[in-house]
């Protein structure tokens, strides 16, 4: 089988269909393809392969700062406490998500036999993660300029939803503007349990304000959990006359 910079031509060729999707290119597809190789892949591989988890921390960081930039720059009479909600739904898993699934990302993933049998190809929380790769994957391939246009025209349909208020609700910031503003603190989580294997695993999350517990809100990621166990907390501490606020309760129902 042919190779070429250490890949499969039918694996270059799959990787430049991607690219000609997307509308960009690679200096070195090798570092596309790092930021579509699943750890579960890696595992199983017999060569001395990498996978995207490093590329991933690296663009959830550049992710958060390009949206940041950007809202910054376009809603110059918004409040922080507003351009800091709207980035949080903007750069959430269900956001990623949907950024993936328009560029079809979970088609080009090298994942292992396991995961794929069990459908974690289709998994939200390997999409968003893998498109996080792919942006930081790119940042280091042609720097902040051309990553930063990469994300304004990936994001650009979620950040238009946000700030036409058809965003799905993030109640972990809904929660974390009202506990900042009556009590003067921030909701701590923590996570009570996981069950089930790695590639299908449950995540069990508790949310503590004013040393009040609440959850535990399940999910099928740590993120996807949290939301849920703020949820919870929100449900009962809306009920509480002394910390009733129609601006938040109007963002909650």
């Amino acid at each position: 089988m042919k190779r070429s910079n250490g890949l499969t031509r039918e694996r270059k060729d799959e990787l430049d269909r991607f690219q000609r999707k997307v509308g960009i290119r690679f200096k070195c597809l090798g570092l596309l393809n790092t930021a579509l190789s699943h750890k579960s892949y890696v595992n199983e591989a017999d060569a001395d392969l990498e996978n995207n988890e490093k590329l991933e921390f690296l663009g959830d960081a550049l992710l958060g700062l390009v949206i940041s930039d950007y809202l910054y720059n376009q809603n110059i009479y918004y409040r922080e406490g507003s351009l800091a909600r709207i980035k949080s739904y903007v750069v959430s898993e269900p956001a990623l998500y949907r950024v993936g699934q328009k560029i079809n990302i979970q088609t080009h993933l090298l994942i292992g036999k396991g995961e794929e049998k069990s459908g974690g190809r289709y998994r939200k929380a390997l999409i968003s993660d893998s498109v996080e790769a792919f942006i930081g994957a790119y940042y280091i391939d042609n720097g902040y300029k051309h990553a930063r246009k990469l994300v304004e025209k990936l994001f650009y349909d979620e950040i238009i939803k946000v700030e036409q208020n058809r965003h799905v609700k993030d109640y972990k910031s809904i929660l974390q503007e009202l506990v900042q503003k009556r009590f003067g603190t921030v909701p701590q989580y923590s996570i009570v349990n996981t069950e089930g294997p790695e590639h299908k695993r449950t995540f069990f999350v508790n949310v503590t304000v004013k040393k009040k517990t609440y959850g535990p809100g399940t999910g099928s990621s740590k993120k996807q959990a949290e939301q849920k166990a703020a949820g919870m907390a929100l449900g009962v501490l809306k009920k509480m006359r002394r910390l009733r606020d129609p601006a938040i309760e109007k963002r909650f129902k």
